[in-house]
């Protein structure tokens, strides 16, 4: 259970691998970036029934 063990934490970062135990984390929010936003879709509105005569 060391440098040599690939299941541990340890042995992932000794051999510079990356799995279950040792995730790439989030990548960080850069500074200064605007939020993307995104618009709603327009839904229309159905068209109000004719009468008939």
């Amino acid at each position: 259970m060391g440098k040599g063990d690939r299941k541990t934490r340890r042995g992932k970062t000794y051999r510079g691998s990356y799995g279950n135990t040792r995730v790439h984390g989030a990548q960080p929010a850069v500074v200064g970036a605007k939020p993307t936003v995104t618009k709603p879709v327009a839904v229309k509105k159905a068209a109000p029934k004719k009468k008939s005569a």
